[in-house]
């Protein structure tokens, strides 16, 4: 898995059927801990809401999947919930719906109807981000050769960083696997051959365009 995609930003969407009231508030998140406290947050915050319902999706692969219905009827709040955040092919997401009761009864599908329709608004309010595993190198390069190269790397890399040393320049940049033995040939050809590159741990990185 090299990328993946996760909201672009937080948002807060509501609806009202039949006098309930349904607010979702969508947060990017990377951790159980961190999804469980945007959670006790909603809780704790609208604290007059009969039901805080919600789901979550984390990692590069979706591995970590949970969901509550928190008192409404089996499978008819966090399951839809949860078949949102995944239909639109989002992962690192947590989703909180609360409900607040208008006195009217919903039935079954009407809940499962309400409170997908209520996440996948504030879905379309967060939109998207791809997340992307980039591949790091570092270069070691003699002065004569450093200008040139920082050059380059700021065109076809990304994330570039420069180190002046006494009698060396050390640069470090990330490229997606798919275009890093392009990169890596590149930086020999602008070097003559003389660059000693390292590989470095990979990072994920949201993209911007």
């Amino acid at each position: 898995m090299e990328s993946y995609l996760v909201p672009a930003r937080e948002a807060t969407a509501e609806l009202e059927v039949k006098r309930s009231r349904f607010r979702c508030r969508l947060v990017r998140v990377e951790t159980d801990e961190a999804a469980r406290a945007v959670i006790a947050e909603e809780r704790g915050t609208h604290g007059t809401a009969g039901h805080h319902c919600s789901a979550f999706v984390l990692g590069p692969t979706a591995t970590t999947v949970r969901s509550s219905d928190d008192g409404e009827p089996s499978g008819t709040a966090g399951p839809p919930i949860l078949d949102a955040l995944r239909g639109a092919g989002l992962s690192d997401v947590v989703a909180v719906v609360s409900r607040w009761f208008g006195g009217t009864l919903l039935g079954t599908g009407g809940l499962v109807q309400a409170y997908g329709d209520a996440t996948r608004a504030g879905l379309e309010l967060a939109g998207r981000r791809r997340r992307e595993l980039r591949h790091r190198l570092e270069v070691t390069v003699d002065f004569g050769a450093a200008g040139r190269l920082e050059d380059l790397l700021r065109r076809e890399a990304a994330g570039v960083e420069v180190d002046y040393h006494s009698t060396h320049a050390t640069l470090r940049a990330a490229a997606p696997a798919r275009s890093l033995d392009r990169l890596q040939a590149m930086i020999m050809t602008a070097t003559g051959g003389t660059a000693e590159l390292r590989a470095l741990d990979p990072r994920w990185v949201d993209l911007t365009r």
